[in-house]
């Protein structure tokens, strides 16, 4: 299977690089192809163009590489903390340029773009993990969990992903080391799960 693995988070020493580590290693070990991307380490630049906005306008080579890898992926693994209830600025804007109409979701027949799009990409699964300062009833109850309604009900249902999960690890900024150690044997049981080991593999 193929499975893109996009990363959004600053710090090279941050827990986030360690689930997204400890992720593209299970995967490797499963014998799956990852496409893996930290977003920083590689500057993407999250502002999307006036020219880029139309179906099936000319993206330059970065932003076709990564339409091209969705569209292939068999599954996708999301990797942020959450800021202000939302993602990262810079996954954000990965979310505007990648997730694309003839690349992610399509309106059918006359509809102009009113209606309720049919999703095109072929995942089997998306799974997120996310960190957070924020205690797991206070995120809920008082915020409504923003991030849950974004990642399932505005881009991975939209776009045809039927299988989702969203893992949460809080409250990180006071997580001990022992902890920590269990959350990423957490995050390497939940790949394994959702993507077990290719039968081919050895």
């Amino acid at each position: 299977m193929n499975i893109s693995v996009i990363l959004g988070h600053p710090s090279q020493s941050s827990f986030n690089h360690a689930i997204a580590a400890t992720a593209v290693h299970t995967l490797s070990k499963n014998g799956h192809a990852v496409y893996y991307h930290d977003l920083y380490a590689e500057e993407f630049n999250p502002v999307m163009p006036e020219q880029e906005v139309p179906k099936g306008a000319d993206l330059n080579t970065v932003i076709q590489r990564h339409c091209d890898e969705l569209s292939q992926a068999d599954g996708i693994i999301i990797i942020h903390p959450n800021w202000w209830g939302q993602p990262p600025a810079i996954l954000k804007g990965w979310i505007d340029r990648v997730i694309r109409p003839g690349i992610a979701y399509e309106f059918q027949g006359e509809d102009e773009g009113d209606g309720v799009p049919v999703g095109l990409l072929k995942a089997q699964a998306a799974l997120v993990f996310n960190t957070s300062n924020t205690y797991p009833e206070r995120e809920k109850e008082i915020f409504g969990d923003p991030l849950e309604m974004l990642w399932n009900n505005c881009v991975f249902s939209l776009c045809g992903v039927t299988t989702f999960y969203r893992q949460t690890f809080s409250v990180i900024v006071v997580s001990s080391e022992t902890q920590r150690k269990q959350w990423l044997e957490e995050v390497q049981e939940t790949v394994h799960r959702f993507f077990p080991k290719n039968s081919q593999t050895k």
